[in-house]
C-alpha cells in the first residue's frame, strides 16, 4: 500500500500476530510487553475505572472517533489497538510524519469496500496527528463524518490548537497522563516476571527498577528501553545481574520529560512562574532546574523573570525588577553553564519577595479610562510654551512648579477634565509598598484627592 501505511488487522489477528511476533523474541522489548487487555494497561484511571467514559465506550463495540491527547510513552498507541480489538474492527496505522493524503484514501477506499462486502467496521490510527497539515487534516473529515471509519489520532501536543477545528468537533478528546514511578515499577517487574513476553536469564535489582522508573519521566516505553539496553549490558559483561550502575548507565543521564516546541514547555514555565508568585522558593528552584536541563532558552527563562517582577512584586521591592534585568544580562554576557548562579539566583530572591500586582492593575485601570475618555485634552496650564506666541494661547499658564513648595507637592490638576478623579493606583501594605502608601497619603491630601485606599 502507501509508504506509510502499517499493516491492516481484525482485533483477534492484531494478537495473534503479537504473540507469533513474542515467540520470535525479535521485538524490542515495549513491543513485547504492550498490554493485550484493558485490564492489563496500568495507570490511566481517568479513562479505565469502570465507571470510565472510555471504558464504556471501548467495550461497547461500537467506538467513536477521538483524539488521544498525552506525552510520550503513555499509552496512547495501547489503547488505540485496544478499541479495535474491543470492536473487533480491522486495524489500519498510519504516522502523520510518513503518510500523506494518497494514504489516507487507501485507507477511506478500504474502508468502504469492507463496510460493502459486510466485512466489519474499520479503526484507522493515526499517530502524531498535529504533523498532518490543513489539507491533510481535511482529507479525513468525509471519512469521520460518514463512519467509513474510526478515527483514532494521537498526538501530544494540543488538539485545540493543532488539530482542526471541524476535525476535532467531530472526535471525542481522551486526555492520557505520564505514568506514575509505581506504575513504571510494575511494568518493569512485568518484563522480567513474564517468561513468553519479558527478559530471560536476567535477574534485576529491586534498587535499578527504582532508578528506571523514577528517572524515565513517566515514559513507559522509555523505561522499557533503557531496562532492555541494561540487560545489554549485563550479558555483554558476562553477568546475569541489572544493578544500580547498569541501570544509570542504560538512562545515560536523568530523563527530563520537556517539549520546548509543546504543551509541556507552557506547563512549566507556567508552574515557574506560579510558584515565584506564590513565593515558594523550593518550587521555583525545581522548575527553573528542570527547564536548564532540558535546554530551554535561558533568555526566555530571564525575560519571563523580568515581567513577573513588575507584574507581581512592584513597588512592594524595586530592586526585584534591576536583579531580574541584572539577571537577563548576565545570560547576556557570559551564558549558561555559568549564568546559572544569576537565574537562579533572581529566581530567589523574586520568589521571597514581598508581593504586589499593584502595577499589573494600573496598567489595566489606565487603559480603561483612556479608552473611556478618548480625545481628552491636555490641561492649558500643563501644555509646553515653548515659544512666545503659544502663551498668547493660554498654552503653560498657570503651571505652578513643585519644587517652589514645601516638599515639591502643591495642589494642582495633572489628570485631563474627564478624568480629573481618577484614582488608578492603589498600592498595597505590603513591603516597601506600605512606605509608598502611606507617603501617597501625604500628596493625596495635598493635591486634594479623595478615596484612594488599599485594595
Amino acid at each position: 500500500m502507501g509508504r506509510g501505511r502499517g499493516r491492516g488487522l481484525t482485533g483477534d489477528d492484531l494478537f495473534a500476530e503479537d504473540r507469533l511476533r513474542n515467540r520470535t523474541r525479535n521485538a524490542p522489548l515495549a513491543a513485547r510487553m504492550r498490554p493485550r487487555t484493558l485490564d492489563e494497561v496500568l495507570g490511566q484511571s481517568q479513562l479505565l475505572d469502570a465507571d470510565a467514559a472510555f471504558r464504556n465506550m471501548a467495550q461497547s463495540g461500537s467506538p467513536v472517533s477521538m483524539i488521544l491527547w498525552g506525552p510520550p510513552g503513555s499509552g496512547k498507541t495501547t489503547l488505540a489497538r485496544l478499541v479495535a480489538k474491543e470492536s473487533n474492527a480491522r486495524f489500519e496505522q498510519l504516522s502523520a510524519t510518513s503518510a500523506g493524503v494518497k494514504d489516507v484514501r487507501a485507507v477511506l477506499a478500504m474502508a468502504q469496500q469492507r463496510i460493502d462486502d459486510g466485512s466489519g467496521r474499520t479503526v484507522l490510527f493515526l499517530d502524531e496527528i498535529h504533523r498532518f497539515n490543513k489539507s491533510q487534516q481535511d482529507a479525513l473529515l468525509p471519512g469521520v463524518e460518514d463512519g467509513t471509519v474510526t478515527l483514532i489520532g494521537a498526538t501530544t501536543e494540543n488538539p485545540f490548537f493543532e488539530v482542526n477545528s471541524p476535525l476535532v468537533s467531530r472526535s471525542t478528546v481522551f486526555r492520557t497522563e505520564a505514568l506514575q514511578a509505581a506504575d513504571i515499577a510494575t511494568l518493569l517487574r512485568r518484563a522480567t516476571d513474564d517468561a513468553m513476553r519479558g527478559l530471560v536469564d536476567v535477574v534485576v535489582d529491586d534498587e535499578a527498577i527504582d532508578v528506571l522508573a523514577t528517572r524515565s519521566g513517566g515514559d513507559a516505553r522509555l523505561a522499557l528501553n533503557a531496562l532492555e539496553v541494561a540487560a545489554a549490558i549485563v550479558a555483554g559483561r558476562g553477568s546475569s545481574t541489572v544493578t544500580v550502575a547498569e541501570a544509570e548507565e542504560a538512562l545515560q543521564s536523568r530523563i527530563v520529560r520537556y517539549d520546548r516546541a509543546g504543551d509541556r514547555h507552557y506547563d512549566v514555565i507556567s508552574a515557574f512562574i506560579k510558584s515565584m508568585r506564590g513565593s515558594d522558593p523550593d518550587a521555583a528552584a525545581y522548575w527553573l532546574r528542570t527547564m536548564i536541563e532540558a535546554g530551554e532558552d535561558p533568555k526566555f527563562i530571564a525575560r519571563r523573570m523580568v515581567i513577573l517582577a513588575s507584574e507581581d512584586i512592584g513597588l512592594a521591592d524595586s530592586r526585584a525588577l534591576g536583579v531580574a534585568v541584572d539577571a537577563f544580562r548576565a545570560v547576556e554576557v557570559i551564558g549558561i553553564p555559568e549564568a546559572e548562579f544569576a537565574l537562579t539566583h533572581a529566581a530567589l530572591y523574586l520568589a521571597t519577595a514581598p508581593k504586589s500586582n499593584s502595577v499589573k492593575d494600573t496598567i489595566g485601570k489606565s487603559a480603561e479610562m483612556v479608552e473611556r475618555t478618548a480625545g481628552a485634552e491636555v490641561p492649558n496650564h500643563l501644555r509646553s510654551a515653548s515659544f512666545e506666541g503659544e502663551r498668547a494661547f493660554g498654552y503653560g499658564v498657570g503651571y505652578v512648579y513643585p519644587h517652589d513648595h514645601p516638599d515639591a507637592v502643591v495642589a494642582q490638576q495633572y489628570l485631563p477634565d474627564e478624568a480629573a478623579d481618577a484614582l488608578l493606583y492603589n498600592p498595597t501594605q505590603r513591603g516597601d509598598e506600605a512606605e509608598v502608601a502611606d507617603r501617597l497619603l501625604a500628596i493625596d491630601e495635598a493635591l486634594g484627592k479623595k478615596g484612594r485606599g488599599s485594595p
